[in-house]
């Protein structure tokens, strides 16, 4: 059973990255594994969500599972919580089969669709959901963990949308996990409240918890992940820590103003994909110098010209998009 954490003379979500880095007790590329899948196979009528899915989750890691819409993170997630059978092959939570009830009190989610009542207060929740588990934080320690404490005598139906996630927060860390899945904890959050919640799964890898991230915003997989897994159309594509995953992008990524429309861009030799963003575009190049002589041959009001490496977004777009090309030609 895990045991509850109470740090002395420190609060534990004030941790910097530094600082949790340093506090790892052992290296987690070594650690074992404590949720393991195995050929896993879930289909949706002709759909197929997940094909021979082979997992694994290493004690004490953060995890970001990323992939487009419909890549098949919801589906894994919930038959690791036990929520969902798979049609063959296996999924083991700390040994044994996910829906078991010892297995449930060591694990904590916080989903992307949260229903909690509406007249409870926050307090309330956070105190009805402690009592399920048989070793649960104490009150105080989850709502000032989830930043609770001056909203705690709220109606949960009178909070906003950002207040309200911070709830669900507390609900699913409220029992002391040893393991916390995290659907898309951060949407819509504003950026002071994201850069929170980011300090607070800091704090909780810190004290030797495991987590499993699933987001869209690339970037809060970049800061926190110790090891990300790109998964599309129910395989896992890519695996390795954000700086592996950058890696593979293997190229640039332009930024510039332009009166060269998006087709036009595309046509250029040499640009892998590009998107208009707000009064730019931004071109992920395998090479930026011939992009950018061809761009200023074509365009001689070219404009705010940068130049930067790829980042782990173009890393995510480059290997997705490769995967789709290659089942098309299979």
């Amino acid at each position: 059973m895990s045991t509850a954490v109470s740090t002395p003379n420190a609060q534990p979500w004030d941790l910097s990255r530094e600082a949790v880095l340093a506090s790892r007790r052992n290296d987690v590329s070594a650690a074992a594994s404590i949720a393991i899948t195995r050929k896993l196979k879930k289909s949706y009528g002709s759909v197929i969500a997940l094909q021979n899915l082979d997992l694994e989750i290493r004690a004490g890691e953060l995890l970001a599972l990323l992939g487009p819409n419909g890549a098949g993170k919801t589906t894994l997630v919930h038959i690791l919580l036990g929520m969902a059978s798979p049609d063959s092959g296996s999924a083991s939570v700390f040994g044994a089969d996910p829906y078991t009830g010892e297995v449930q009190t060591r694990v904590g989610a916080m989903l992307q669709v949260g229903r909690v009542p509406e007249t409870l207060k926050v307090r309330e929740h956070v105190d009805l959901f402690s009592s399920y588990y048989p070793k649960p934080l104490p009150l105080e320690e989850t709502l000032a963990i989830a930043g609770l404490t001056d909203i705690r005598n709220r109606p949960y139906g009178e909070l906003s949308g950002g207040q309200k996630q911070r709830v669900l927060f507390a609900i699913a860390i409220c029992g002391d996990p040893d393991l916390l899945f995290l659907d898309e904890p951060t949407v819509g959050l504003d950026v002071e409240a994201r850069r929170l919640m980011w300090s607070q799964i800091r704090s909780l890898i810190a004290r030797g918890k495991t987590v499993l991230l699933t987001t869209h915003y690339l970037n809060e997989a970049d800061a926190l992940a110790d090891r990300i897994l790109v998964l599309n159309h129910g395989r896992i594509i890519a695996e390795g820590t954000p700086a592996e995953i950058k890696a593979r992008a293997m190229g640039k990524q332009i930024r510039c103003s332009s009166r060269l429309t998006l087709e036009e861009m595309r046509q250029i030799p040499g640009v892998l994909t590009v998107k208009a963003d707000r009064n730019a575009f931004e071109l992920h190049v395998n090479a930026a110098e011939p992009v950018v002589r061809e761009l200023l041959q074509r365009d001689s009001w070219l404009a705010d010209l940068e130049v930067t490496n790829a980042g782990l977004e173009e890393a995510f777009l480059a290997l997705t998009q490769n995967h789709n090309a290659d089942s098309k030609e299979g």
